[in-house]
């Protein structure tokens, strides 16, 4: 019924093969540990970590050394230090230990302790921190033919120059340099590894393959250069190696927290001359655009480091609306020493009001709205042609109104019928009735007079019109060229080439495509 069936005496046997086929691996395994752990006791036996590996002591060593960027932390501007994430690969050949695979199972390499080993002294020479060299003291791999590789990572805090002329728009380029602290040329030759024989300079001097990118800054070259310097000391040359890296900064932060803040308050300055001059806010709103510039220069000093050897744009561009707000300041109360002038107080010469009145409002698409009292303005002027009021009227002028005011204190049937009196004294009315038409011409003239006033004192109104329109297109040219002048400037705007991190990086294939 169903399968084959194996009888009690080979039950036993089957049960415990899986348990044989684990021990089998085990012996194997622990063969080969064996191998290895002789091999390392052979090595390290009698060996010296203090000792230079060469058989002679005139030999040189050649160290080849190399750069794998992980991470490209910070870049501090104000202390001008930069942070980076980095494998420092380190080769060289120690005759020491060198074996032969076949005399121990097959080993072929062997991973030690870095302590145990002879260890080339390289360090970063601009460290702006207090470990020099490496902290992290992970293994090193031999090779059976010699062959030494150590690849620690570590975290350096690096001293940049920090060039600030182009600040937010900036290129940055800090270098790392490492060289041996003790060993000179001749007992040490440092090189790169994939440095050339026929040149010391290395296009592509660090491995961004591990890079993850940076939110701040793009990674433009990472060239690296083997030089030798001569010390007073010594009559020995010190090679050592210079990594530069070229950065770029990622403008979108600065330019949405920084550079559109300072374009509006820039512009409010040229809103200044559209409020009206009447409102009595236009100094107000000058002065808080003034605080407000101030804070954003506390803002930039708080960023920045504290160099005077280069303004930085931005600044630039603050100092550039500070000059146009203040001038506006002072433009303004110009404008409203015009707007509030009177009769009483200034006469506007004819020249004034040639150019304010008539050529500067037909260039500036400007027009006066028209009085639509042009009949009060016929009859004031039909005051002109009266007599003087200090003038006594001439009788006939006196006769007549008592006439028409009799005439017109009579019913009006009466008075159509009733013809008129030829016997009228018009000298007896003379004192009754030259008050009451002194008194009405008096009137006249002094509404004549206020008339006057009141277009004195709108030709001054409109005169300031006139100014706040002319400096509000004063301004507002000056606003959009000085901004273009000033943050066109910098060069970075007009380089769209491809960051090298991006290129080289296999962390971020998403980011590659977007840009491919």
């Amino acid at each position: 019924m169903g399968g084959p069936r194996f009888g009690p005496r080979f039950g036993p046997q089957l049960s415990s093969l899986p348990l044989l086929i684990v021990l089998c691996w085990a012996t194997r395994g622990c063969r080969a540990n064996a191998d290895a752990k002789r091999l390392y006791h052979d090595l390290i036996n009698g060996y010296s970590s203090l000792i230079r590996p060469v058989g002679n002591n005139s030999d040189r060593l050649t160290v080849k050394m190399g750069l794998r960027l992980s991470q490209l932390i910070d870049v501090n501007l104000k202390n001008q230090i930069m942070t980076t994430n980095v494998w420092v690969e380190q080769e060289w050949n120690d005759y020491k230990l060198r074996w032969d695979p076949e005399e121990y199972g097959g080993v072929s390499k062997v991973h030690v302790p870095a302590e145990q080993i002879w260890l080339p002294d390289i360090v970063l020479y601009n460290n702006a921190d207090g470990n020099y060299e490496v902290t992290i003291m992970t293994k090193a791999i031999l090779h059976s033919d010699g062959l030494v590789i150590w690849k620690p990572p570590a975290i350096y805090k690096s001293s940049c120059e920090i060039d600030v002329q182009y600040f937010p728009f900036d290129e940055q380029t800090c270098f790392m340099k490492f060289g041996s602290w003790t060993y000179d040329g001749y007992t040490v030759d440092l090189k790169h590894k994939h440095q050339r024989d026929d040149s010391n300079e290395i296009a592509v001097g660090i491995d961004l393959s591990e890079f993850y990118l940076s939110v701040e800054w793009d990674i433009m070259a990472v060239p690296a250069r083997r030089k030798e310097k001569f010390y007073s000391c010594c009559e020995e040359p010190f090679p050592d190696i210079t990594f530069n890296i070229t950065l770029r900064r990622k403008t979108l932060f600065y330019t949405v927290n920084l550079i559109i803040p300072c374009v509006a308050i820039s512009f409010l300055s040229v809103l200044v001359f559209y409020l009206p001059s009447d409102s009595g806010e236009k100094v107000s709103l000058s002065i808080s655009i003034m605080l407000s510039l101030g804070v954003f220069f506390l803002l930039l000093s708080e960023i920045i480091p504290p160099t005077s050897l280069a303004v930085p744009l931005l600044g630039k561009y603050l100092l550039f609306t500070m000059v146009l707000v203040s001038l506006s300041v002072f433009v303004t109360i110009a404008v409203l020493n015009v707007n509030f002038r009177s009769p009483a107080t200034h006469k506007m010469a004819p020249w004034v009001k040639h150019v304010f009145l008539q050529l500067l409002p037909a260039i500036l698409l400007m027009k006066r709205p028209q009085d639509d009292d042009d009949d009060d303005d016929a009859s004031a002027k039909g005051f002109d042609a009266t007599p003087s009021a200090d003038k006594p009227p001439p009788p006939q002028e006196l006769a007549l109104c008592a006439y028409h005011a009799e005439d017109s204190s009579d019913e009006p049937d009466a008075a159509s019928q009733a013809p008129p009196s030829p016997t009228l004294p018009p000298l007896q009315l003379d004192q009754d009735l030259a008050r009451p038409v002194f008194n009405v011409r008096f009137i006249a003239q002094h509404m004549e007079n206020a008339d006057h006033f009141d277009q004195i004192n709108e030709d001054w109104r409109y005169v300031a019109m006139v100014l706040d329109r002319l400096f509000l297109w004063l301004f507002t040219v000056a606003c959009v060229v000085g901004s273009a002048c000033i943050i066109l400037e910098a060069p970075s705007l007009f380089d769209d080439k491809l960051p090298i991190d991006i290129l080289m990086s296999k962390v971020a294939p998403r980011l590659r495509r977007i840009h491919d």
